[in-house]
């Protein structure tokens, strides 16, 4: 990871009121940038966001062999005619998991791969086995190396995976192996977010024959080539969501242009049970407080459950609320690591336990991980000096710091803008007293 840039100054205690354009989502572009690899013809995407993780993902296309082609600022032009080199440099490991997703369509388009074991935000061991397993069913030969893993096949088939667990990354490893495979493939259990929705159907454009169930069942059936394809990626719900609890714990009233409802139903109910509320405006979504905050209990799952990425910020917010209140944290074992800098230098009131306090127990019961986090309020927070840890508990040290009392300077802003665009102007934007030093 690189170094910051520069660190933000941030004086709290001022409603945020304004517009702000929703970028695409990280979470989609990324994986849909990897499966421009599956053809040989150009692809243009837009709604491209010009963040951290973004550049990355190029430079490795582009170490792969992608000639890449900005059009406009949020458009990008990719092609590989050829794949030029099947391995990623060391310079890749561990920088996040992108990498891991490229198997599938560097076997098909020259039949082996070098791929550096995955890295990214700290919150987690989320592993690869999965992974690893359904395309070892689909006929590859793993073979693992200190740092990396190499696969070769001479071609995929398909076969009928069942993950254990519908991860997201899995899903979309297994649907970019199976769009050119032999044969059809089946994942049950699979994931449904909205991001892996929107590569389902970035792929049904390129020709690919995908169909969704409705018991989270994936039925792909291999075609023998993909064509280029145009494509706009869907909005990012997990800025959406932060600018929204920002509207809510500041009092203020923000306006999100792209911002849809479908995608967002568990996290509005979780915010109007808070006391915020939202109205539906002719371009996107309005944000704001509807009532004084009370406290609630939230649980995260997999879609269409409360997203674990939605958790940092209202975990932030919670602390503004009247009461006690439970976030339970079912998909990560290790994601509330933020918390100890809110508590020790800003003074919220946040106890962590390892015990499940949600309406069920979790894959992490009777384990040591400190998922599950009572958050007391409502607090007056302090401003302080923080240290970002990872990409979302960045933008919640930033909300913790708009509606502290003073003015906190925040580092580690790198992991911020991996995953989000042009965050100091869009704060700005909307009445935030923010400023960048260099670091």
């Amino acid at each position: 990871m690189a170094a910051d840039r520069h660190t933000y100054r941030i004086t709290g205690g001022v409603p945020l009121r304004g517009t702000v354009e929703a970028s695409g989502a990280k979470n989609a572009v990324t994986k849909e940038l990897v499966a421009t690899l599956l053809t040989d013809e150009p692809c243009t995407l837009h709604g491209v966001p010009r963040i951290l993780e973004v550049d990355l993902v190029l430079g490795m296309l582009a170490e792969l062999g992608t000639e890449v082609t900005w059009l406009g600022e949020h458009t990008v032009r990719v092609h590989t005619p050829k794949v030029a080199n099947t391995s990623l440099s060391s310079a890749y490991s561990g920088v996040n998991r992108i990498p891991i997703l490229m198997m599938g369509p560097l076997l098909h388009r020259r039949g082996e791969t070098v791929v550096p074991l995955p890295g990214g935000c700290t919150i987690g061991k989320r592993p690869i086995d999965f992974h690893l397993e359904g395309l070892h069913q689909m006929g590859a030969d793993i073979v693992d190396r200190p740092g990396s893993v190499k696969v070769t096949a001479t071609r995929l088939t398909g076969a009928h995976v069942h993950l254990p667990f519908p991860s997201v990354g899995a899903t979309e490893n297994l649907l970019l192996a199976a769009a050119l495979a032999k044969g059809t493939t089946v994942i049950s259990n699979a994931a449904v977010e909205p991001e892996v929705v929107d590569l389902v159907l970035m792929l049904q454009k390129m020709g690919a024959l995908i169909t969704i169930d409705t018991d989270r069942t994936l039925t792909i059936s291999g075609v023998e080539e993909l064509r280029g394809v145009e494509h706009h990626t869907v909005a990012d719900r997990i800025e959406i969501a932060s600018f929204a609890a920002a509207a809510v714990a500041t009092d203020g009233r923000i306006e999100v242009r792209g911002a849809r409802q479908d995608h967002l139903i568990t996290f509005l109910n979780a915010l109007r049970h808070i006391g915020g509320e939202f109205t539906e405006t002719e371009n996107g979504l309005e944000f704001f407080r509807g009532r004084p905050l009370t406290a609630t209990d939230i649980e995260t799952g997999v879609h269409p459950g409360f997203m674990t990425d939605w958790q940092q910020p209202i975990t932030v917010l919670l602390t503004q609320a009247d009461g006690t209140s439970v976030v339970h944290e079912t998909i990560y074992e290790d994601r509330f690591g933020y918390a100890e800098q809110l508590s020790r230098s800003m003074g919220a009131d946040i106890e962590l336990t390892t015990r499940c306090l949600g309406a069920t127990a979790c894959r992490w019961h009777n384990r040591d991980f400190q998922h599950t986090a009572k958050i007391n309020g409502p607090t007056q927070l302090k401003a302080a000096d923080l240290v970002i840890p990872d990409l979302r508990a960045g933008f919640g040290y930033v909300l913790a710091a708009l509606v502290a009392d003073g003015t906190s300077t925040i580092s580690g802003t790198r992991y911020l803008e991996r995953g989000y665009e042009e965050p100091v102007a869009k704060l700005a934007a909307v009445g935030a007293r923010i400023t960048t030093q260099p670091a």
